[in-house]
């Protein structure tokens, strides 16, 4: 077990065991995740906020509902700390994918009742992943594809899994994608996404000069999108885009946080960013449905302060932006990060407000405190920062922002996930 400063002292208790204990059912909070129906997985780490292979302690408590404004979640003695694991995951309604920290297998998780469960794993064969570095789409309901690059980051390879028994269907090289004349290497992993309507893969990457994304001059000016026959896995288009420079998480794919939705008419959206002055601003591009590159000029989130960092599709024409302000700060740790409702016909951000204020700005860069629950329409949200660790709740039907449950304090709050089974 990790020894914690003093300050974190009152989260020693939480710490389980590796063998990931099973808790009780019922807390004093009512919040326990229940085995039956639907469940919040909370997410929160110790002495900081985490991120990306951060080596920060990570907990992750199910709760039943985030509803209860009186209700403060507590973690004394709950939840499950993750090691052999990482938080960084592939879901469904009801599992967990992902590569562990043993960089040698698939597993399929599921954690229910604040017990986590191995419901199978799948060796690898001939393509190895590392953990939290690849991308991925669903074929369809039971088959997941996997996709990222080689240890030395000049070829892409993919793995098609039958989630059904975690079996391996096919794997092997896109052969189609190769490193541009004049760079070294590819995005660690790219961001895939799977267009149903024509049974299309978009996946976007960059070349670079080096692996570090610290340098921006070492990637090339706009970054591409390979269009992909899903069946034979062959580059049908490759296209050099001329809307924005980088797509928002080319090294991690959407395993912490979500970058890419599909409307109701099947056109994608896709989080970017270009940089002005040294200073990296969000876009939110579009492909529509039966075109295959960015259309000209859309970006519907125009006056954004800094970059995208999550976004939640809210059905009709509205998303849940999480967003920076460069002003105030691009750190992790820094409080610098607010809540947007965007308008994707009109590309209008309105900033959200509960009792006509703005909501508070929030600590954690590498966060994902958004969720969408679709059978009651509501996005449930979390602020995190030095005065507040709340869940805020908005009415999609309404607009109307109201408060959910509070989190302890001294716990550093960074990922909610929604589980309808």
């Amino acid at each position: 077990m990790k020894k914690l400063s003093f300050l974190h002292s009152l989260m020693a208790v939480l710490m389980i065991t590796a063998a990931f204990t099973a808790c009780s059912e019922d807390d004093d909070n009512g919040t326990s995740g229940s085995s039956k129906g639907a469940h919040y997985d909370l997410t929160i780490t110790v002495g900081k906020h985490g991120g990306m292979a951060k080596t920060e302690t990570h907990v992750t408590l199910s709760v039943a509902s985030l509803s209860d404004p009186d209700t403060t979640i507590t973690f004394d003695g709950k939840g499950v700390e993750i090691t052999d694991y990482t938080i960084e995951s592939i879901y469904d309604d009801e599992f967990m994918y992902q590569v562990p920290s043993s960089m040698d297998r698939f597993s399929k998780l599921q954690l229910k009742n604040n017990n986590l469960k191995v419901v199978q794993e799948q060796r690898f064969d001939k393509n190895t992943y590392t953990p939290r570095n690849y991308t991925h789409a669903w074929l369809d309901k039971n088959t997941l594809l996997i996709m990222s690059t080689t240890e030395d980051h000049t070829k892409v390879i993919w793995t098609k899994l039958n989630v059904k028994d975690m079996s391996i269907i096919n794997e092997g090289t896109v052969d189609g994608i190769k490193v541009a004349e004049g760079y070294n290497v590819l995005s660690t992993s790219g961001l895939l996404a799977y267009r149903k309507s024509d049974k299309k893969l978009f996946y976007f990457y960059n070349n670079k000069g080096l692996t570090s994304g610290s340098n921006k001059s070492t990637n090339e000016p706009f970054f591409r999108i390979a269009v992909i026959n899903p069946e034979t896995m062959a580059v049908e288009q490759e296209i050099i885009n001329s809307e924005a420079a980088q797509m928002q998480g080319s090294a991690y794919g959407e395993l912490l946080q979500d970058f890419i939705f599909f409307d109701k008419d099947d056109n994608l959206y896709l989080t970017a960013f270009s940089t002005k002055s040294k200073k990296n601003y969000g876009q939110l591009l579009r492909i529509k449905n039966g075109e295959y590159d960015f259309e000209k000029g859309y970006n519907a989130f125009p006056d954004t302060k800094g970059k995208i960092l999550t976004i939640q599709y809210l059905g009709g024409n509205k998303a849940l932006v999480y967003s920076g302000d460069n002003a105030v700060g691009t750190g992790i740790q820094d409080v610098a990060y607010y809540y947007s409702i965007v308008d994707l016909d009109t590309k209008q951000a309105t900033r959200l407000q509960y009792n006509g204020e703005d909501i508070a700005y929030s600590a954690g860069s590498f966060s994902q405190r958004s969720v969408y629950n679709a059978k009651e329409n509501k996005a449930y949200f979390g602020v995190s920062n030095d005065t507040e660790n709340r869940i805020y709740i908005y009415d999609v039907a309404t607009g109307n922002v109201s408060l959910g449950s509070k989190l302890a304090t001294g716990v550093y709050f960074d990922q909610i996930r929604f589980f309808e089974k």
